[in-house]
């Protein structure tokens, strides 16, 4: 519902935008003088950059509205300066520098986003426990919200597998979101091939709200990528507790978004608390449950770090997370939630990465 309320916004923004942008364009001193001659041409080359930045639509509807969104804010900013600026110096305005600042400045922004989208960083966290965690050292390897596609492809994921089964992780978690409604079947089955890597005690599995399907334009079901994931040695946990090497367990929730989701005192019956408990649960929006339950460690993804800002404050004051990105410490549990290894359908990100998350807990 958050989504679909800011798209839905998003969309609003971007055609107001691009109302604006043309009148804006116009003012350029080579298109006025054009409309003095002829104002058909003038409102021609005024369209022409807004069809030069249309084909971020070839991406996708939403890459091409987030552009035209940040152009039209960061030319009202630059339109705002620019006025009050004539208004204290009293000068009379030379040339359109507004425009030419407001084009800089958003081809900069989002390159940055571009780059950070598609650039996968390394996080790392160290924490502490007095459970007996078998070893004096567990490396658990965290990777969420691939939405197979946008920014990674299948081989392109295998390259940060590549990486990750550098790290020497005991365990690898996926914390959902691992393909998405726009994912090939090929792509898919590849991403499954990457994930069987050397580790102490395999690669782990829980759904988010996207793996499934929303609206059935795959080529591929998720009865297929499960079998793909189980081909390739990967553990499913849904509302599943399984004890590793009899020194700690990985706890799969089903997503949120499922109608049958167990409650955290569902899931802990038969689980010893004595041991150390890690909790892979898609969204990040049940910290009071989780915390309640004596979970030491809950690793999240679902908001990509806030994407797009201010995406993911929207999501806080609305109440649809408890975090939008890193660790918080709630009595005797630690959540973390990472912005992901890609994100859904907008090849930028504003004011977050991307990530794999490698994740040291030493025993006191």
């Amino acid at each position: 519902m958050m989504w679909i309320i800011i798209f839905g916004l998003m969309l609003i923004c971007g055609l107001g935008g691009i109302v604006y942008l043309l009148t804006r364009f116009r003012r350029f001193s080579l298109i006025r003088r054009t409309a003095e001659k002829s104002k058909p041409l003038s409102w021609f080359l005024a369209a022409l950059p807004l069809l030069l930045i249309g084909c971020f639509g070839l991406i996708n509807i939403f890459a091409m509205l987030v552009v035209f969104i940040h152009l039209a804010v960061f030319w009202i900013i630059c339109d705002l300066a620019g006025h009050i600026s004539r208004c204290i110096t009293k000068k009379a305005p030379g040339g359109y520098y507004e425009g030419a600042a407001a084009l800089a400045i958003t081809a900069v922004y989002l390159s940055i986003g571009w780059y950070l989208a598609h650039h996968v960083c390394r996080t790392v966290y160290s924490l502490t426990t007095e459970k007996d965690i078998g070893r004096d050292k567990l490396r658990i390897v965290e990777i969420a919200d691939l939405h197979l596609g946008i920014t990674l492809d299948g081989e392109q994921f295998a390259e940060q597998m590549k990486r990750v089964e550098e790290e020497s992780p005991d365990a690898v978690i996926i914390v959902g979101d691992f393909v998405d409604d726009d994912s090939r079947k090929d792509d898919m089955i590849k991403a499954c091939e990457a994930l069987d890597i050397d580790t102490t005690y395999g690669v782990f599995f829980t759904y988010g709200n996207h793996d499934k399907g929303y609206y059935n334009n795959r080529d591929f079901s998720y009865e297929e990528l499960e079998t793909e994931l189980k081909k390739n040695n990967v553990t499913l946990l849904q509302d599943e507790a399984v004890l590793i090497d009899d020194s700690f367990y990985i706890i799969g929730r089903q997503d949120r978004s499922e109608d049958e989701r167990a409650s955290m005192d569902e899931l802990m019956k038969g689980v010893d608390k004595s041991k150390y408990m890690i909790v892979a649960d898609h969204q990040p929006n049940a910290y009071d449950e989780e915390a309640a339950s004596g979970a030491d460690l809950v690793l999240s993804g679902h908001t990509h770090g806030g994407h797009i800002w201010p995406a993911g404050q929207i999501g806080l004051l609305i109440g649809a997370n408890d975090r939008i990105y890193g660790k918080e410490t709630r009595d005797d549990t630690t959540f973390i939630v990472t912005s992901g290894i890609s994100g859904w359908a907008i090849p930028f990100k504003t004011g977050t990465k991307s990530e794999y998350v490698v994740i040291d807990i030493e025993k006191k």
